[in-house]
């Protein structure tokens, strides 16, 4: 005998999303897509902001999250290779080269960020709403803003990148640490050396990871370089756990000087030249976090849970980060689904999900420190 379906409240929970970048918007649409229609994201960038971002790679189950939405790969991958070419590099010339398989598609922020944005509905999306306390009131969570606004909500979805004000106010003993090496990157907005189409990663020496990869309108690069801490403020203007991203204005004379240098000692002649060429560069210190022990709160009667980078950052050779993000999300909607649709106990369907993704995340923190020491990367050996 089929057991009844027990009926869902009339009652739409409502649902914050705080976070505009990636993950927030996936979050904000699959909530849509299943029959929530009381969900706001909160951005903090106000709409002036510029928008940016580099080369990120999907592996299967998030293209699939992207399926769902209905969001086509030909609109967010111009380029389809699945090939990952490693170059060993001695005295600037290659020397072994092994082609890998990635299980996945590689991205731009810019490509993807515009595909959800532009599918959010009107009045979805706030900009200029920079978070500043989660308090409770009538026993619902209730988020303040820096211009005075409050917003209450059943759910608050943290999904507001390495910087976390979520994670702040949620798990404050876990803060961020600097890894002792910098990811510089740039777009080079060239023709691609001859024949690159795949993904290229060269390696020249412990201590130091060249990556490339053909976008729209050019090359995205990737140099890792030991720095430390001092030396990055010095570049960059702030300390890296202060100036997690620094934006091409943050960038100083001085800091590309310090990569056009190693990449003249260190690179074939093709790359070091892509690299002078290189006008729009940003830097990104790579940090570590204690793993999280938990990703749901309740605030009063309602919640709060953490995602993707808000949860935990994790260092970008694991190619973990937005993947993580999207499959969390995916599973989030999953439980309120059936806490809506069948009055599955709401606590219980969130320590469900939390005990199903909690694992993964927790070793992403470990496996990118792993791959950072194989490769010599945040040792501050001398460079050749």
């Amino acid at each position: 005998m089929t057991p009844p379906v027990r009926p869902a409240s009339d009652r739409q929970p409502t649902i914050a999303v705080v976070g505009g970048s990636l993950t927030g918007p996936i979050t904000a649409l699959l909530l849509l897509q299943a029959g929530f229609d009381a969900v706001t994201v909160f951005e903090a960038a106000p709409a002036s902001a510029p928008l940016g971002g580099g080369l990120i790679g999907l592996e299967r189950p998030a293209l699939d999250v992207l399926d769902r939405l209905g969001i086509d790969q030909r609109e967010f991958v111009a380029h389809d290779s699945e090939a990952i070419v490693e170059m060993s590099i001695r005295d600037r010339h290659p020397a072994e080269t092994i082609r890998r398989t990635y299980p996945g598609r590689n991205t731009t922020w810019t490509l993807l960020h515009h595909a959800l944005t532009r599918r959010l509905p009107a009045g979805v999306l706030h900009t200029g709403m920079k978070v500043t306390a989660l308090t409770e009131r009538a026993g619902q969570p209730v988020l303040r803003f820096r211009d005075g606004h409050t917003a209450a909500a059943d759910l608050v979805v943290f999904a507001d990148g390495r910087s976390s004000t979520g994670r702040r106010l949620l798990d404050p003993h876990r803060r961020l640490r600097y890894a002792g090496y910098v990811a510089h990157r740039g777009l080079a907005e060239i023709t691609p050396p001859a024949g690159l189409r795949d993904f290229l990663r060269l390696q020249p020496c412990p201590g130091v990871q060249f990556n490339l990869a053909p976008v729209p309108g050019g090359c995205d690069w990737t140099f890792y370089l030991d720095c430390t801490s001092a030396e990055y403020a010095r570049r960059s203007g702030a300390d890296p756990t202060r100036r997690v991203f620094a934006l091409p204005r943050h960038v100083s004379p001085a800091a590309r000087t310090h990569v056009d240098t190693h990449a003249e000692l260190l690179l074939p002649a093709e790359h070091a030249a892509l690299v002078r060429a290189t006008s729009t560069r940003m830097a990104v210190p790579v940090l570590d976090i204690t793993p999280p022990e938990r990703m749901v709160w309740p605030v009063g009667a309602g919640h709060a849970v953490l995602l993707g980078d808000a949860l935990v950052p994790v260092r970008p050779h694991t190619a973990r980060g937005a993947n993580n993000g999207i499959e969390q999300a995916a599973g989030l909607v999953a439980a309120l689904t059936q806490h809506r649709k069948y009055a599955a106990d709401l606590p219980a369907a969130l320590h469900g999900w939390q005990r199903r993704h909690l694992p993964a995340a927790v070793a992403a923190v470990h496996r990118g420190a792993v791959i950072g020491h194989r490769l010599g990367l945040g040792t501050h050996q001398p460079t050749p």
